[in-house]
């Protein structure tokens, strides 16, 4: 073969692939546009490009007018092409649809002894789902047709040489603002857009739907992983294809864009043709005025109801402040706000049940603050005032291992807490909750707890302006943020009860286990109560026990009496907890345990304060031998 002849197909081979990717046209209206039209199809005077008019039974095309070169010249393989078009579907029933439309790809422009109706002008008994059809359509298909097993009277289907689609979902769109997907009735007479993309290299075929006035979504509708080139013939048409039911009803194309190996233009929306008008015919006279007064009368009963409603959802959310809380303005919450918060209380915000109430996780509306609302039942009118105050110099506490408290809320017998939200929880969850999927606490971490805690207390004993007694220091009153530092919660709670009693705590309010004995004996508490159940706690964390385990024998069934007794035998670090194995240092571990052994002592004088725990916990000072814990 001469140079000249290789030279030739060379540059014939160039020019065809060109001509493959330069196929593009975009439509703003199909006046004076060329398009191949058949049966139904015609275009209005002002544009439009009508697929179906209101003949029965009937077919109508109408495609662009010259072949399209769906194929790569040289491997045969199926091209990349984009598509998009704006519609409008009428129906004269809004839950009957009527005609749909089909965006077709086909080897042919002309369609021989294709049928109306359910065949879509496409195909007939004889050859629906053959194979040598090679026609790839995208139905936008109002009526439901079993025999074809459509999901519905509404939606989008990809058809691949059969009316039993490959793929399909009822019409719809996905709305990034609302972050879901929102319905949509093709028969609604509103214009929409429809785009149709297929990316050649990865096979992969998306058809995304949408109103007029929304930009396109970034999530398809269908999306389909299909190779296209064992389907495709070449050269092939591109255009619409309709046809009527029983109810013959109008549907427009109002403009199409297509493109070959690159993105179709985007349509020009102002530049599109207007619909025409529908105009409904009204027969005045009894049928008139029978609708009338039906319209009347269901427009009463919704005016009732509508003010019912009002006033219910007023009284469901009354506020009652009474005067000596105007003081105390920017702690006190709506309730209003809290039940939006938490959804209304819902079963699925629920973060945890506790001597004191319901914890709900919650996010208040205005500022999206992320809350845990702690729900209190109070049904003690007497010191409720006094509560409160004490409750909001409480709030006032601002120390990096305390929870805020943000504020409260006063409804009926109950008080709403408001607190920061703590993303970890508390912490005897991870302790003792076997079945927690969260990833077990190093002895790192439990010694950093341990040191906040007791940061904590010094704070509230002996650095604010007040001393305050916390009286209840437990592993579920220590709450993990995101990064795992722990903070004391739950204040004031105790005193709260002090004006009535709890079933789920002593009489003495505290619980059993963290009690220091002459709280049993007087009632009354004071720092070195909070030193004993310090020590409870820093045994929690490091044997990974509660103090009180009724099921475990008789020796180990109270923690502190077994922690003495292996101190006194020489093997206190049998009571270190299993799961930790070895991966502790020895000498942290035996600081923690002698010194829950000391904070544990029954007299009061013998234990240390807790800035001498601080010193300790640091290594500042070497705490006192213990001789005798009874």
């Amino acid at each position: 073969m001469s140079f000249k002849v290789v030279l030739f197909f060379l540059l014939l081979e160039g020019f065809v692939a060109s001509q493959q990717e330069d196929v593009g046209f975009t439509y703003n209206g199909f006046r004076e546009v060329n398009m191949s039209l058949d049966g139904l199809s015609q275009i209005t005077e002002n544009g439009l490009l009508m697929l179906a008019n209101n003949s029965l039974q009937r077919l109508g095309h109408a495609f662009y007018p010259y072949p399209v070169h769906f194929k790569n010249f040289s491997t045969g393989t199926a091209l990349s092409f984009s598509t998009t078009f704006v519609f409008a579907m009428f129906s004269p029933l809004t839950t009957v649809g009527g005609p749909g439309i089909t965006f077709v790809i086909a080897p042919s422009r002309e369609f021989p002894g294709a049928l109306p109706a359910t065949y879509v002008g496409l195909f007939n008994p004889t050859n629906i789902g053959k194979s040598s059809n090679h026609i790839i359509a995208i139905e936008l298909d109002s009526l439901q047709n079993k025999e074809f097993n459509d999901i519905d009277g509404n939606h989008v289907g990809i058809d691949i040489n059969d009316l039993k689609s490959v793929q399909y979902a009822s019409a719809s769109y996905f709305s990034g603002q609302e972050n879901r997907h929102v319905n949509l009735s093709l028969i609604s007479g509103q214009p929409m857009q429809l785009w149709v993309e297929y990316n050649g290299a990865e096979k992969q075929l998306n058809v995304t739907l949408a109103p007029i006035k929304v930009p396109k979504p970034t999530i398809p509708l269908l999306s389909s992983k299909i190779d296209l080139s064992k389907i495709i013939m070449d050269p092939m048409f591109v255009g619409f294809s309709t046809a009527t039911y029983a109810m013959p009803v109008p549907n427009y194309v109002l403009g199409w864009s297509f493109k070959m190996n690159g993105k179709a233009r985007e349509l020009t929306l102002s530049q599109l043709p207007n619909l025409p008008k529908t105009r409904h015919k009204t027969r005045l006279g009894l049928f008139t005025v029978t609708f009338s007064v039906i319209g009347a009368t269901l427009l009463l009963i919704s005016i009732f109801f509508i003010i019912r409603f009002i006033v219910k959802r007023k009284r469901k959310f009354a506020e009652v402040l009474e005067d000596w809380e105007l003081d105390y303005g920017p702690y006190r919450f709506k309730y209003k706000d809290l039940y939006i918060a938490t959804k209304g209380f819902k079963k699925m915000e629920l973060l945890g049940t506790g001597g004191f109430g319901m914890v709900y996780r919650g996010v208040l509306p205005k500022s999206k603050t992320e809350v845990a609302v702690k729900r209190v039942s109070h049904n003690s009118k007497q010191g409720e005032r006094e509560f409160i105050a004490e409750l909001i110099r409480i709030g006032k506490l601002r120390h990096r291992s305390i929870v805020t408290l943000l504020g409260y809320c006063r409804r009926k017998e109950e008080l709403l807490l408001v607190y920061d939200f703590m993303s970890n929880g508390s912490l005897d969850k991870l302790l003792f909750d076997q079945t927690t999927t969260k990833t077990m606490l190093s002895w790192c971490q439990r010694f950093r707890i341990i040191k906040s805690v007791a940061a904590a207390l010094l704070y509230l004993h002996e650095e604010w302006e007040q001393v305050v007694v916390h009286r209840d220091v437990k592993a579920s009153n220590v709450l993990l943020d995101k990064e795992l530092n722990g903070r004391l919660g739950d204040f004031g709670l105790a005193r709260l009860h002090d004006h009535g009693t709890d079933p789920q705590t002593t009489h003495v309010v505290g619980t059993i286990g963290y009690l220091a004995p002459e709280l049993c004996r007087t009632g009354k508490a004071n720092p070195s109560v909070d030193v004993f159940a310090f020590g409870a706690f820093l045994f929690e964390v490091a044997c990974g026990r509660r103090p009180i385990e009724h099921e475990a024998s008789e020796e180990c069934m109270v923690l502190v009496d077994w922690v003495i007794s292996c101190w006194s035998r020489g093997k206190i670090l049998d009571t270190v907890d299993p799961k930790l194995g070895k991966n502790y240092e020895v000498e942290e571990m035996e600081l923690v345990l002698k010194l829950g052994l000391l904070c544990s002592h029954s007299i009061p004088t013998e234990r240390p304060n807790m800035r001498q725990v601080i010193r300790y916990l640091e290594g500042e000072v070497t705490p006192p031998e213990l001789t005798c814990l009874v």
